[in-house]
C-alpha cells in the first residue's frame, strides 16, 4: 500500500513517469461496458497528488482497456496541463483523421496495443498493422504490452515493425527465470534495433521475492546498458491487477540501482523529451 514519505532519491528536474493510469472521476467517465476488470476511482488530481509527493514534473498517461477506445478521462487531463502531460491511446477500426487529430491535438503521441490473456489476449493484427502504418506517418509510436509467452509467440510480427515502438514493463519475464531467458534475450536483441524502446517499469509486476522489488534491479540495469537512449521509466500508477501493490517511493528509490546518474537523466529527463516532445 502506497504511503505518504517521499523517496529517499532526488529525482532530476524535467524527470518524467511515462506509464500512469487514469480512472475516473466515474460520474463523468464511465467504464466501458464489459471492461476486463473493475478498478477503483483514481483521477487526475490523485495523480497530481502523487507526483508532487515523488518530484515527477511530467507523465505519460496511457489509456488502460477498462475505457477501450473511449480516450476522453485521460485527454481531461492532459488538457490541465498541455506542456506536462503526453498520452498513449487505444484506438479501434472506427478511427478516421477527425478521430486522431483530436488525440494529436489532445497530447497523443503513441496507441497502445495488449497481448495479455487476462486483458482480452491477442489483438486484431490486421488492424495494428494498419494503426502503425497510420501513425507513422504522425510520427508517433507504438506501445506494446507483452509477456514472456506472447514475446516469442510474436516474435516475427515484432521482428517486423519499423516505426518506433516500446515494450511495456521490461517485457514481463519473471525475475525467477532470470536475465537469460529467451524472452528476455529477445528484449534485449530487439533493442539492438533503432526503433525499439522499453520501459523499465514493473518492478513490482515481475518481482517474484515482493517489496522492495530488488530482483528487478538485474533486468532493468541489463536494458538500460543495452539502449540508454531508448529506455524510459514510468510507476505505473495506479497498479492495476498487481500481486503487490507497491509503495511508489520504493519503485523511484530503486532507480539509483538502474543506471550512473548520467544514464539516469536519460532514462528520466532526456529520453521521453524526446519522443514525448515535452518542451
Amino acid at each position: 500500500m502506497a504511503s505518504e514519505r517521499p523517496p529517499a532519491f532526488a529525482l532530476p528536474p524535467g524527470s518524467c513517469d511515462t506509464h500512469v493510469h487514469i480512472w475516473g472521476p466515474f460520474d463523468r467517465f464511465p467504464l466501458a461496458e464489459g471492461a476486463p476488470y473493475t478498478p477503483p476511482e483514481r483521477n487526475k488530481h490523485d495523480l497530481l497528488a502523487l507526483h508532487r509527493r515523488l518530484g515527477v514534473e511530467r507523465a505519460v498517461i496511457v489509456q488502460t482497456t477498462v475505457y477501450k477506445a473511449d480516450n476522453r478521462a485521460m485527454l481531461d487531463a492532459i488538457a490541465d496541463d498541455p506542456a506536462r502531460y503526453r498520452g498513449v491511446a487505444l484506438v479501434d477500426g472506427t478511427f478516421g483523421d477527425a478521430e486522431y487529430r483530436t488525440l494529436h491535438d489532445g497530447g497523443v503521441r503513441g496507441v497502445r496495443f495488449g497481448f495479455l490473456k487476462h486483458l482480452g489476449g491477442v489483438p486484431d493484427i490486421a488492424l495494428l498493422n494498419r494503426t502503425a502504418a497510420r501513425i507513422a506517418e504522425m510520427g508517433w509510436h507504438l506501445v506494446l504490452h507483452l509477456d514472456a509467452e506472447s514475446l516469442l509467440a510474436f516474435e516475427d510480427l515484432l521482428r517486423g515493425l519499423t516505426l518506433t515502438a516500446v515494450v511495456d514493463h521490461m517485457g514481463r519475464v519473471p525475475a525467477a527465470e532470470g536475465p537469460g531467458h529467451p524472452a528476455f534475450r529477445l528484449v534485449l536483441d530487439l533493442l539492438k534495433r533503432p526503433n525499439w524502446w522499453v520501459k523499465v517499469s514493473g518492478a513490482e509486476r515481475i518481482s517474484s521475492a515482493g517489496p522492495p522489488f530488488r530482483d528487478a534491479i538485474a533486468f532493468a540495469r541489463r536494458l538500460v546498458e543495452a539502449a540508454p537512449d531508448r529506455t524510459l521509466w514510468g510507476t505505473d500508477w495506479p497498479h492495476p491487477n498487481v500481486r503487490w501493490e507497491p509503495d511508489e517511493a520504493d519503485l523511484v528509490d530503486l532507480l539509483p540501482e538502474f543506471g550512473d546518474a548520467t544514464a539516469l537523466q536519460r532514462v528520466l529527463v532526456d529520453n521521453p523529451a524526446r519522443l514525448y516532445g515535452f518542451p
